[in-house]
């Protein structure tokens, strides 16, 4: 161990009067941090710190504020925050004699960067600390370890910029997971509005073909009002028509090309089907024949059916319109844009909305089973970082399946004024030996290449962390549910009690 090292300007008591209450030599040498300076070293930090006692509740240091102090914690449970998104998430607890907050940074050169504390430091029960001056903590450490404050100062450097980096992948593949879902989903109906608009402007161009046929056909104005009448009681009648069977349809259909074609009517078999799935009849049919001549009845034809035609695909236009319009609600509620970070909603929507999203990685081989509890009372939470918690849980029993199973999702009360939300899958299970790891940072059991590892570690941090709820796992072959527990209370104001 290397000798102290006078430094210039070396005062002691910086920290205020004289009654301060100070650690003994031999009581910091207890401490694991100090325990192999030597007694010159333990002498200097003694004189140069004091012993700051808070009461519960009591903030030790704040997020952003200059960081004036290195602390060691002596007696009392204290905790860490973070500042996320207009709250606080807890990123740790601990009541470990000797475990350290506060100027972690102090040995780093002043290179123009303001030092300030990382996160907040709050008293969960009374806490007494040992503190001393950051700056004379920093010089110590420089002077007395040189090579391992360049060891720590470099490394802090590598840390942040690969979890910057790490933390940016991360965002940038659940955006592109759900931008690609988004855009599967949006296929189908964009098609068919594509297809029902080429097919209705086909359509409208031989309807303004059968018209001028019509009125070529020289019929009175009385028959061309009764044709009118007619066709706008077929419009009618289709929104009201009931609904046949497969085999219902063809037999009417045949009934009614053999009718057509008996008659004259050319391309009956393509006539026919419009006018079944319109409800109408041969009854309707022979309406139509007895207000017009005989040669006249393919023409006076030609108006209603194209005119069920298009009908038909405008309302296949308005049908994909409102799934797109759907598809982009529950992108909206699950992205929650333009709304405040903490809200108080119902749980159902953010869980509706994932499945909505991840639609393309489900599939057909995969039954989703919706057990909702309606009844449960809306939470106080942040819904858009809930909403990636169930994507990782969803997305995880997803592959787990391979493709193939029952996913459940199923909410219920739980005691203490809290909700469950669970996730179920078929799937293998998670084996016993890595149930105690998977909420570790990067762990992960997907092949290379599959999957972040980030997925548990995340939402143990949004759900424990953030909104002090709880997971928890059961898991055998063909049975896997998490349980995510969260109070309904707001999570913030809880923290405040």
């Amino acid at each position: 161990m290397t000798e102290p090292v006078p430094l210039a300007g070396d005062k002691p008591d910086r920290l205020g009067a004289a009654h301060h209450e100070r650690l003994t030599p031999d009581e910091l040498r207890t401490l694991f941090l100090f325990e192999e300076l030597n007694d010159d070293q333990l002498a200097w930090l003694a004189e140069r710190g004091r012993i700051v006692e808070y009461p519960e509740g009591a903030t030790i240091h704040a997020e952003g504020a200059p960081a004036s102090c290195f602390m060691v914690l002596l007696s009392g449970t204290l905790a860490m925050y973070k500042r996320v998104q207009g709250g606080e998430l807890e990123l740790f607890r601990t009541d470990y004699y000797g475990a350290y907050t506060g100027a972690f940074d102090a040995y780093v050169p002043d290179r123009g960067v303001p030092k300030v504390y990382l996160s907040t430091g709050r008293a969960m029960t009374p806490c007494r600390l040992f503190e001393i001056p950051a700056a004379d903590f920093g010089r110590a450490v420089w002077k007395w370890f040189p090579m391992a404050a360049h060891l720590l100062e470099g490394a802090a450097t590598q840390g942040a910029d690969a979890s910057n980096i790490v933390e940016r992948h991360e965002r940038l593949v659940a955006l592109g997971s759900v931008t690609a879902g988004l855009t599967h989903e949006l296929n189908n109906p964009v098609a068919a509005v594509l297809r029902a608009t080429a097919t209705l402007r086909e359509r409208l161009v031989s309807m303004r073909s059968e018209i001028g046929r019509v009125i070529r056909s020289d019929l009175t104005g009385g028959q061309l009002e009764a044709l009118a009448d007619l066709s706008g009681w077929a419009l009618d009648h289709r929104r009201d028509a009931t609904r046949l069977s497969p085999l219902e349809a063809s037999d009417r259909e045949d009934e009614l090309a053999t009718w057509l074609e008996d008659h004259g009517v050319e391309d009956s078999w393509e006539i026919a089907p419009t006018l079944v799935a319109a409800g109408l009849d041969v009854e309707w049919v022979k309406q139509v024949a007895s207000v017009v001549p005989p040669p006249d009845l393919g023409p006076a034809l030609a108006y209603p059916v194209r005119s069920l035609e298009s009908d038909g695909l405008l309302d296949e236009i308005a049908d994909a319109a409102g799934r797109i319009s759907a598809l982009l609600t529950s992108a909206k509620q699950y992205t929650q844009m333009d709304r405040a970070p903490l809200q108080t909603f119902d749980v159902h929507e953010g869980l509706d909305a994932t499945l909505t999203m991840l639609g393309h990685k489900l599939g057909d081989s995969i039954q989703v089973v919706r057990d909702y509890d309606r009844s449960l009372p809306h939470v106080s939470a942040f819904p858009g970082e809930l909403n990636q918690v169930w994507t990782n849980l969803i997305d995880n029993a997803v592959d787990a399946m391979e493709g193939h199973g029952t996913l459940t999702v199923r909410t219920r009360a739980d005691l203490d004024d809290r909700l469950v939300v669970e996730i179920g899958d078929t799937g293998p299970g998670v084996p016993d030996e890595v149930r105690s790891r998977i909420f570790e940072p990067f762990f992960t059991t997907k092949p290379m290449g599959k999957g972040t590892g980030l997925g548990l570690d995340i939402a143990w941090r949004i759900v424990v962390g953030r909104h002090h709820g709880d997971i928890r796992l059961d898991s055998e072959p063909g049975d896997t549910r998490f349980q995510v527990i969260l109070p309904l209370r707001d999570p913030d104001a809880a923290e405040s009690q």
